[in-house]
């Protein structure tokens, strides 16, 4: 496609100015790490010597810390946290992101939702992660809490100017939460922008949402070949929805906004370069994308912008932000 850069400029600018509510499954990343010392004589597994643990935001935690780095702490959250071991770093982490986590309901019954990446090292090689330990409670969060985070959403969503579902299906956004926050950001007409892995087309009248591929083949019933297969899903979703526009990543192959009207818009990936690590560079595209249509921009324009940002973060390891200099240097080599 072609598209004016000067307009992608003045829209990045535009960024910093507006606030963006989050509510959805909150997630720590905790990445330990080690240097490979030697093979255990007790099981054939390595010995790693400890060096360094180093706490990320994940899940929808990494979305609102997308947000945060570029609008300048703009952003606050709603969720549940366990009272454990974690949930300390967890709140720790998201004040040290400047997110304002005063939405975060404490449930003694479910487990911070924890995703400890176990990695290792040895002087001649990269780091390579080992394992993977993920904690989290099975099932929905019980009607005692969702009452309180539906009261946490009437207090705190007339404040944001958007509000992102981030749904991992980890038991946060119940039925009854999804619906509440649509109906009441589209009578204070919010910015309304979903991000969930299936049951696309239950989220009714909202303004955009960002599935990947896969998650649109699931959601749509048919496999996306080509871009008529992206034009037909992109079109399925609209009308289930209702929303405004449909913005589906398609990874290496860039990205396809689907508006009402037959309006197609095919985005190639931009600045390509190594990739490092993608994950969470789904949560990097949904934040800026949200953040810019929060500022008015139009929807191809967000996601080319969000398109950008997720070319920077992919080049780092693990769930990544970037800033404002960032996008705006990379527009500039375009």
């Amino acid at each position: 496609m072609k598209f004016n850069k000067q307009i992608v400029i003045d829209s990045i600018k535009k960024l910093a100015d507006k606030k963006v509510l989050i509510i959805g499954d909150l997630a720590l990343d905790e990445m330990i790490y080690g240097d490979a010392e030697r093979i255990s004589r007790e099981a054939p597994v390595l010995i790693l010597q400890h060096t360094k643990t180093k706490h990320i935001l994940g899940g929808a935690s990494n979305a609102a810390h997308n947000v945060s780095t570029l609008n300048n702490g703009k952003v606050g959250v709603i969720g549940v946290a366990g009272d454990d071991y974690h949930s300390g770093f967890l709140f720790d982490t998201f004040k040290a992101a400047k997110i304002n986590c005063d939405g975060i309901i404490t449930d003694k019954t479910r487990k911070t939702i924890v995703k400890t990446r176990i990695s290792g090292a040895i002087t001649t090689s990269i780091t390579q992660q080992i394992v993977r330990i993920d904690r989290q409670s099975k099932g929905s969060i019980c009607e005692e809490t969702e009452t309180k985070i539906l009261e946490k959403i009437e207090e705190l969503l007339p404040l944001y100017d958007a509000v992102i579902l981030s749904n991992y299906h980890i038991g946060t956004l119940t039925d009854k939460i999804i619906k509440y926050t649509i109906d009441l950001a589209n009578k204070l007409n919010k910015v309304i922008v979903v991000d969930a892995q299936r049951n696309l087309s239950s989220y009714k009248n909202v303004t955009s949402m960002t599935p990947n591929l896969p998650d649109t083949e699931k959601s749509v019933g048919f496999e996306i070949h080509n871009e008529e297969d992206l034009k037909l899903a992109g079109d399925k979703l609209l009308n289930e929805t209702g929303a405004k526009a449909i913005l589906i990543t398609c990874g290496a192959d860039g990205m396809f906004v689907t508006k009402p009207n037959n309006d197609y818009t095919k985005i190639p990936v931009f600045n390509k370069s190594e990739v490092f690590d993608v994950t969470g560079a789904g949560d990097t595209v949904t934040a800026v994308y949200s953040l810019a249509l929060a500022a008015g921009i139009d929807p191809v324009y967000s996601a080319i912008i969000g398109n950008v940002a997720a070319s920077i973060v992919v080049r780092q390891y693990g769930c990544a932000t970037t800033t404002i200099n960032e996008l705006l240097s990379a527009v500039e080599e375009l």
